[in-house]
């Protein structure tokens, strides 16, 4: 059987660059939290699209999905409407012929540098530096560290009242776990993947 190397025809991607408001949204209004979680994001994400194309140029359709995986939950979590949209539409066509990729990939690339203008401005313009990494979870009353095994039991059962927990408690969940391991738990959450939210959580409690 020949597969078509016809290039697929490009995705719509109609949604925001970047929706502030949602982002906050998901984590109870904490602008400080937000903007700790866009600055990882710019430093994380922003070569994503090259590093799928490298994986698919080197026949890992597996780990360009991963990293498309990745960045949609993130992009998500931020309110990136565009870029979400755009790998939504990426990830299961990763699985097929690396050439009807590239144009999406071409794409999801030029998405990513307009976010990454737009995360920019956001920052310059409230213009502050990055508070400290908070303290782990140990320094912390027994009420946060029940909230972070009530957590844990709800990821183990794959309730998604699990999503509910990291939204309305995000600003104690971040500062007991840490902003890095806060945003990987609820961007796998947010992706109905309990089992990876549940493997990070209880990593970082080892």
């Amino acid at each position: 059987m020949i597969l078509s190397s016809t290039p697929a025809p490009p995705v719509r991607a109609d949604g925001h660059v970047l929706q502030v408001e949602t982002g906050l949204q998901q984590l109870m209004g904490d602008r400080a939290l937000y903007l700790q979680i866009l600055r990882r994001f710019r430093h994380r994400y922003q070569d994503s699209a090259n590093q799928a194309r490298n994986e698919l140029m080197a026949g890992d359709a597996a780990g360009a999905q991963r990293i498309i995986h990745t960045l949609k939950g993130a992009a998500g979590m931020i309110g990136a409407q565009q870029v979400y949209l755009l790998a939504a539409n990426l990830e299961p066509a990763c699985a097929g012929p690396s050439a009807l990729c590239m144009g999406p990939l071409a794409q999801l690339e030029q998405a990513l540098r307009s976010l990454m203008s737009t995360i920019d401005a956001e920052l310059n313009a409230n213009d502050q530096a990055p508070p400290p990494e908070p303290p782990a979870a140990d320094g912390h009353p027994p009420e946060t560290r029940m909230l972070v095994q009530h957590l844990a039991r709800l990821l183990e059962e794959g309730d998604g009242a699990a999503i509910d927990v990291l939204e309305h408690s995000a600003t104690v969940l971040a500062a007991s776990l840490g902003v890095a391991v806060f945003q990987e738990v609820t961007e796998a959450a947010h992706q109905f993947d309990f089992e990876a939210a549940l493997a990070v959580l209880q990593a970082a409690k080892r």
